[in-house]
């Protein structure tokens, strides 16, 4: 992680208010509101509060009819949270490098609120992204062709082509217009 990133990361974080935030999203997503609510704090101070903490990658958002919930991304805050004693020790495993090229390619072709901007053309990419995108599909459940074009839906126009290159990756399998996730040992890796 550059230094100045890491600093800005540690800027953030050292605002109680922040911390709080993050104690509750730790806990389940919440809408705006529900946070001012428990804080007791103002909605524009929330807003002001979250839009830091979007900044730095740690919160996500959805949004469900009129209102916008929020998430905390784990992930990024473990990495993150981890980078400055990895950096005061040299340490870079190669997980956390994939982890953070993974974090890369999303950033780059995902927008703030979840939709893909483009599918991309380098192999390597696209099954990151596609990667990321099966991962919101239940394990054994089985979903109708119907399902799985609304469920893409939500992410690209161009619903069939990514149900194509789902089974074409082995991420699904397809038996009489129902499909079903792979194992992701089944999964085409990426290389």
């Amino acid at each position: 992680m550059q230094l100045s990133r890491l600093v800005n990361f540690h800027k953030v974080m050292g605002d109680p208010t922040r911390i709080r935030i993050i104690v509750l999203l730790a806990k389940g997503p919440h809408h705006g509101q529900a946070l001012a609510g428990k804080l007791g704090l103002t909605p524009p101070t929330i807003t002001h509060h979250i839009a830091k903490l979007k900044e730095i990658g740690i919160i996500k958002q959805k949004r469900e009819k009129n209102t916008i919930y929020f998430y905390l991304d784990e992930d990024q805050l473990r990495l993150k949270s981890q980078a400055i004693i990895n950096t005061a020790y040299g340490k870079v495993d190669d997980d956390e490098e994939k982890k953070g090229e993974h974090q890369q390619v999303l950033a780059n072709f995902m927008t703030r609120d979840g939709k893909l901007k483009t599918i991309p053309a380098q192999r390597k990419k696209k099954l990151m992204i596609l990667e990321h995108l099966v991962k919101g599909l239940e394990p054994g459940k089985k979903y109708t062709e119907k399902e799985i074009n609304e469920y893409i839906k939500d992410f690209h126009e161009d619903y069939a082509t990514i149900r194509r290159e789902f089974i074409m990756c082995h991420f699904m399998y397809r038996e009489d217009g129902i499909y079903e996730v792979n194992p992701p040992e089944m999964w085409e890796k990426i290389k």
